[in-house]
């Protein structure tokens, strides 16, 4: 990645044309930061969706008549953490199906006592239309990913509100999406006849930039806690090593949270990071009935038995708060992490700064 180059320079000045040494270096900061989000904005507003999908790759799309049970099992066959789902008695799209939205059926099933082994005939159809469901664990991000309005400019394809972006739309319109609507997965679209492309996160826009945007100038050597790029302090929200994945699931979802720093309840260091989207209780269960047995392990025994597919959370990556954006830059064009953990001398959580916080700078 290019960001780094030579040094452009910047002066800001009074009303009277004269400046003291300390308003001027805060001016001119000021005017750097700015300069830099504008270069991001305008690479972003040059680049088509199109432009964010791989040369060759796959589509899995799911009919809501199959079981939910049958389209997890596609989603981890596939390495997929989500797909489009297709009403055909509509003739249309509908949503999108993740590998949490299973995970949080599960958690429902166990916090309501109901019969698991009822999930493997029920059809993913059923849990959409079924209320108990989506008003309790599926509430805050239900499958059902609809939108009933979409302001205009904002590239937004509604397709009978199916929330979508079209190919050529420009990349900027795509993170003011992702980010105004919450969503984790946006899909693309093809105008022309409908076809569902791919789908793109925050990462995707992330590795696209850092593999084509080029800058000569120095505009990123803040560090990501003075831009404010992150959470932080006690913000943060943090699981402890001994707790159940039930405890550290349902914190999760209080909070909309897709992954949470694990640290030692006596000694407040890292040990690790957990994510929503960790199958590793489901990959060990026998049935359904074993899978919501298996929400009382600790996160101690699921940490150490971690799958490493695409449906498992990032590996650890850390950083301090006195690192510039431009590190966390080239840092991502090397390891593609979807969060960093920053940490002080002591390796204690201090914050966390994802890839949506750093394309929302940006915003």
């Amino acid at each position: 990645m290019s960001i780094i180059g030579g040094i452009g320079a910047f002066a800001a000045e009074t009303a009277s044309g004269m400046t003291s040494p300390a308003a001027g270096m805060l001016g001119e900061r000021e005017v750097v930061r700015n300069t830099g989000k504008q270069a991001i904005v305008s690479f972003l507003e040059s680049q088509t969706c199109y432009s964010v999908l791989r040369s060759s790759g796959k589509v899995v799309v799911f009919d809501t008549r199959i079981p939910i049970q049958l389209a997890f099992y596609a989603l981890v066959e596939h390495d997929m953490q989500a797909a489009p789902l297709w009403d055909p008695k509509r003739c249309q799209f509908v949503g999108i199906l993740t590998v949490t939205d299973f995970i949080d059926v599960l958690r429902y099933y166990r916090e309501t006592g109901a019969d698991v082994l009822t999930l493997a005939s029920r059809s993913i159809a059923d849990i959409l239309a079924d209320e108990g469901i989506l008003s309790t664990v599926l509430k805050k991000n239900p499958p059902r990913r609809y939108s009933s309005s979409v302001e205009e400019g904002t590239g937004a394809d509604q397709h009978s509100f199916f929330l979508s972006v079209d190919a050529d739309a420009n990349l900027a319109r795509a993170c003011h999406l992702l980010h105004d609507q919450t969503m984790d997965f946006l899909p693309v679209m093809l105008p022309s006849d409908m076809r569902v492309l791919a789908t793109i996160t925050y990462t995707c826009v992330l590795e696209h930039l850092v593999s084509n945007f080029r800058e000569q100038r120095r505009l990123f050597d803040d560090t990501i806690y003075d831009l404010g790029i992150g959470t932080y302090g006690e913000d943060v929200v943090v699981a402890y090593h001994n707790q159940t994945l039930h405890e550290v699931l349902h914190t999760l979802y209080l909070h909309g949270l897709s992954a949470v720093p694990v640290i030692d309840e006596n000694t407040k260091k890292i040990k690790g990071v957990y994510s929503r989207s960790d199958i590793t209780f489901l990959t060990k269960a026998s049935d359904a009935e074993d899978a919501v047995s298996n929400l009382n392990l600790t996160l101690d025994v699921l940490m150490a038995q971690q799958r490493t597919d695409v449906t498992t959370p990032d590996a650890l990556h850390t950083c301090s708060t006195r690192h510039t954006l431009q590190y966390v830059f080239e840092y991502f064009a090397q390891w593609k992490f979807n969060r960093l953990i920053c940490v002080d001398d002591e390796e204690r959580v201090v914050g966390v700064v994802s890839a949506r916080d750093l394309v929302a700078y940006f915003l």
